[in-house]
């Protein structure tokens, strides 16, 4: 037990590390979470309307409420990313990964359920440069925001949950831009910085109902809805001459609030499931953020939001959960189409892809590995601009353990 509620503590060092590698993600908050967890990624993404009381669903809180009043859930996933970009006929490639999330889930009584945990909020990760006749420059940028949560989920009558997330959100995001020129045989550099440094709050709520439409069929509604609100924080924007170390100029230092803003979002989804083997969801998701904030500091480039939507859908299948071992495995598959809230010259970037993914379940126990893959296209619309081509392995350990069983004693 000790060690379960340590490890949320271990890993924010290491969750602010798992960063992107996109030059997309130098816009705005870089590249935004969906707070799915693996076994989810490999159904496309899909989480609105989902409950089976064994996988832990940050997607909406409204879930916990039916988690088993004996068991104890644990789960952490790892990332592992192969990115090929191509711009003009010209290529390259990027490979990262780390731990992506550890999420908790515990029963509080017969009808209230609690979650705890750590997941990404967005991630920014990108380093190109060019240089012409002794000039140049580069940029590069890193970072990104996790969200410390806690969740508590109450279902008043049978079939009907609602709930909320709590959360901490925190880190920072840094934008360099390096300018270099060459004057009678020196060479003079600048750097150009801007950061982000976050630290708020957040919430959200969410409900579902489910439907039993027969013995062995049943049909889930889920709704989510994130108020919009401004960033708390700092944002900070310098000069630097790289050759002389105490030449510093800062030229913008203000409070992120009412200059920065995220945007509401609303969600809903679907789950058909029959007879606890075959479960089928879609969702959508809409975040206005063309009414979010993002000032440009001192001039530096400005940042234009389109807003975001995305459909999602996936299916999971599970053949005889008392079978042979190849039969006791869940086999998903899924997919996306995302309209990002990323605008690129006038040019909306969008990305679509697959996955597929097995639950193995540990022998001897109702411990579950969750491998998951998965294949993402992105570019701009409808000038291309920087094509991407993701290729993602995805690890899930979900340790479902009876710890608040108490033997009697006769």
């Amino acid at each position: 037990m000790a060690i379960a509620l340590l490890l949320p503590l271990f890993t924010a060092a290491a969750l602010a590390q798992n960063g992107e590698s996109s030059p997309y993600s130098m816009f705005g908050l870089g590249s935004l979470s969906d707070y799915t967890s693996g076994a989810q990624r490999s159904m496309g993404g899909v989480g609105y309307a989902m409950n089976n009381g064994r996988q832990i669903n940050v997607k909406n809180p409204a879930s916990y409420a039916h988690c088993d009043s004996l068991t104890f859930l644990l789960d952490f996933g790892l990332d592992f990313t192969g990115l090929k970009m191509s711009e003009n006929g010209n290529s390259g490639t990027n490979f990262g990964g780390g731990l992506d999330y550890v999420t908790m889930q515990f029963p509080l009584s017969k009808t209230v359920g609690g979650s705890i945990g750590l997941i990404p909020y967005s991630s920014v990760g990108y380093s190109f440069g060019s240089s012409t006749d002794g000039e140049g420059d580069s940029r590069g940028g890193s970072g990104g925001i996790n969200m410390l949560y806690l969740g508590l989920s109450y279902m008043p009558f049978k079939n009907f949950s609602i709930g909320a997330n709590v959360s901490y959100n925190f880190g920072s995001i840094t934008h360099d831009t390096y300018a270099s020129s060459s004057s009678d045989g020196n060479t003079l550099q600048s750097l150009y910085e801007r950061k982000l440094e976050i630290r708020d709050w957040g919430i959200q709520f969410g409900a579902q109902y489910t439907i039993d439409l027969n013995e062995r069929n049943s049909l889930t509604l889920g709704a989510v809805y994130i108020p919009q609100k401004s960033f708390h924080g700092t944002a900070l924007a310098c000069m630097y001459d790289v050759n002389n170390s105490s030449d510093i100029d800062t030229v913008s230092n203000v409070s992120m609030k009412d200059r920065f803003s995220s945007p509401a979002t609303y969600g809903g989804g679907v789950v058909w499931n029959l007879d606890n083997r075959l479960t089928v969801a879609a969702d959508f998701t809409y975040q206005n953020w063309a009414d979010a904030k993002y000032e440009n500091l001192a001039n530096f480039e400005n940042v234009v939001y389109d807003n975001r939507w995305k459909i999602a859908a996936g299916a999971s299948f599970t053949p005889n959960v008392r079978g042979n071992y190849l039969q006791r495995m869940t086999y998903r598959v899924g997919g996306h189409f995302n309209h990002d809230y990323i605008k690129v010259l006038g040019n909306n970037v969008r990305d679509y892809g697959v996955s597929v993914g097995f639950g193995l379940p540990a022998p001897s126990s109702k411990t579950v590995i969750n491998i998951g893959f998965e294949y993402k296209h992105r570019a701009a619309y409808p000038d291309n601009l920087i094509s991407e081509n993701y290729f993602n392995i995805t690890v899930g350990i979900n340790f479902n353990e009876m710890w608040f069983w108490q033997n009697k004693i006769k």
